[in-house]
């Protein structure tokens, strides 16, 4: 080993014996299938330890998390990706088939072994095939260690899923998705709040303009809503967190403002909003003060947004405790504003700027690579492609075939790092089809890295899709948004005071995204679309880091493909 990469092993290592001086939490995940009715409708789901959504994971900043997780499935594999987790150290917990390590088969457990080394608002969800929208996924909140306190007071907090439901099966999408010719089994039937959502009946049905009859629940039905119970006069942390599949999502309390105070982990500059928009992928938290009558209930709304809504708004309702919270508001719930004013989506993005005290991004950068997001034609199929490029994963794990330099494996060639110049994003591609492949961004240890997301017209007609983008293994700085092809001259308008640090961000349509990370965590990282379709077919890369630098891996998470017989022939860890 060289001296620098002893003395960068020598500084994870010390860092990792740092923050694992917190307690080590257990848990057991058992993965199987049940049988709910999330939106009143009995349906199977995937669920953990017979719980739909899975089990809220609580940890301290330094904690070490144990997770042994026994797949219960009978006839496929599963994983579990920890979102926002950044796995410095451990890349092989990141719970990615095929990137870092092979699917748990059927009957076997895998223990995710990692330590969380920052506070905020995360989830967990499946990352193989579209586990995700069978409903495998779950919150996963980090707090400050006892004694320390957040930059801003709160006097209790709620924890919020969201997430869209389809009465069609994940097999049936996944089939539509890969057919010739393609089928779209249209837009979800629900929106779910913490697994809950109405079909076929609306909450709201006597104050507004529905065909819909009024919902006759209870309150004890697995579809009832979950209520936010409130006292007067106090303030709340509301941790929201998107794990749809396809839809972007508006939130909103009626009568209330929402404080902005943290976005996926980050603290960020405290603003004002009558309601927040979320992509799949993001999380935030927001303060809520309870400064309205308290005579009232009051709804919680979540629509469709970026997408020409064929679902009806998911609602709960903010009741104060001064009054029974069977008592429905009397006023509409809050309109979710118009799915393609992405003007006002832009207006809310932009507003999110990285507090004081946070990392700032270098100055300059080392490599730049430009992604430019299409729908495309492989062999007849449809697909998404980057720079012409449809991902299609290996069998092998990339974390092992590059750490043990297995030829043959993946594509060693390089994949673009630009587009043609000539490119027009503005209408449908002249030539649509597209090539599959698998090779991999390679990057040197401490290389500042900038990604310039482009996003492009779909495949027919005059279109452009939202496509909020996810990097596993680090957090990035968002630079700037800007609309059109992006230009050299557009590299004056970034923002290098106070960029935000984020895990997922948006391009908008016919739009590009500027982001800017460092390339500080050896490993190999997935940097995707988080609308689980658009991954499914195909719109993503694979960026890899220092991967020699990589320590202990665990056999059993690599004991697929050919790294299966590296573990056979030396029987030990390497």
């Amino acid at each position: 080993m060289s001296f620098e990469a002893l003395s960068i092993w020598c500084i994870i290592c010390f860092g990792l014996f740092q923050l694992s001086l917190g307690a080590v939490r257990h848990y057991k995940f058992d993965v199987g299938y049940i049988i709910r009715k999330p939106d009143c409708i009995q349906h199977v789901v995937m669920g953990i330890n017979g719980q739909f959504p899975g089990p809220t994971i609580k940890a301290e900043v330094g904690d070490t998390l144990d997770i042994a997780l026994t797949n219960k499935l009978p006839e496929e594999g599963t994983v579990i990706h920890w979102h926002g987790i950044r796995q410095y150290g451990t890349p092989w917990a990141d719970g990615t088939a095929a990137i870092s390590q092979c699917a748990i088969n059927p009957g076997e457990t895998f223990h995710y072994r990692f330590t969380v080394d920052r506070p905020g608002t995360y989830f967990y969800h499946g990352h193989l095939g579209m586990q995700r929208s069978a409903g495998l996924y779950g919150s996963l909140i980090v707090d400050l260690p006892k004694g320390q306190k957040e930059p801003f007071h709160y006097d209790g907090e709620f924890n919020i899923l969201l997430s869209d439901w389809w009465h069609a099966s994940t097999r049936d999408q996944e089939v539509g998705l890969s057919s010739k010719p393609f089928k779209w089994i249209n837009e979800p039937q629900s929106l779910l709040i913490n697994g809950r959502g109405q079909y076929n009946c609306s909450l709201a049905a006597s104050v507004i303009n529905t065909t819909l009859p009024q919902c006759k629940l209870r309150g004890g039905e697995e579809c009832a809503p979950y209520i936010l119970h409130v006292d007067p006069n106090k303030t709340y942390r509301i941790r929201l967190a998107s794990s749809t599949s396809l839809a972007s999502l508006n939130f909103a309390i009626a009568n209330h403002k929402l404080v902005v105070v943290e976005a996926d982990g980050n603290y960020v500059q405290p603003f004002a909003v009558d309601d927040i928009d979320i992509y799949s992928g993001e999380s935030y938290s927001v303060l809520l003060t309870t400064d309205q009558t308290p005579n009232k209930n009051y709804w919680i709304s979540v629509g469709v947004r970026g997408r020409k809504p064929g679902t009806p708004q998911g609602l709960t309702i903010l009741n104060y405790k001064t009054i029974s919270a069977s008592v429905f508001p009397t006023s509409p719930p809050p309109i979710t504003p118009q799915w393609d004013d992405y003007n006002r989506s832009k207006s809310f993005t932009y507003k999110i700027l990285a507090a004081m005290g946070n990392p700032q991004p270098p100055k300059y950068y080392d490599r730049r690579v430009q992604l430019l997001n299409t729908q495309n034609l492989v062999d007849g199929f449809t697909k998404w492609s980057i720079n012409n490029v449809s991902l299609s994963l290996p069998t092998t794990p990339y974390l092992g075939s590059i750490k043990f330099k297995l030829n043959g494996t993946f594509d060693q060639k390089s994949p673009p790092e630009s587009f043609s110049s000539d490119y027009d994003i503005l209408n449908p591609p002249k030539n649509p089809n597209s090539n599959i492949g698998n090779g991999v961004y390679m990057f040197q240890m401490n290389q500042v890295v900038d990604v310039i997301l482009q996003n492009a017209n779909v495949l027919s007609g005059k279109n452009s899709e939202i496509h909020p983008w996810h990097l596993h293994g680090h957090d990035f700085w968002v630079l700037g948004y800007g609309e059109g092809k992006f230009q050299p001259s557009d590299e004056a308008k970034f923002n290098l005071k106070n960029p935000p640090l984020r895990n997922t961000a948006v391009i908008f349509p016919y739009s590009w995204t500027a982001l800017r990370f460092k390339a500080d965590n050896p490993g190999v990282w997935a940097f995707h679309c988080h609308i689980e379709p658009h991954l499914h077919m195909g719109m993503g890369v694979v960026f890899a880091e220092a991967v020699q630098n990589v320590r202990g891996i665990p056999k059993e998470a690599l004991a697929c493909g050919r790294t299966m017989k590296v573990f056979m022939n030396n029987n030990k860890h390497n």
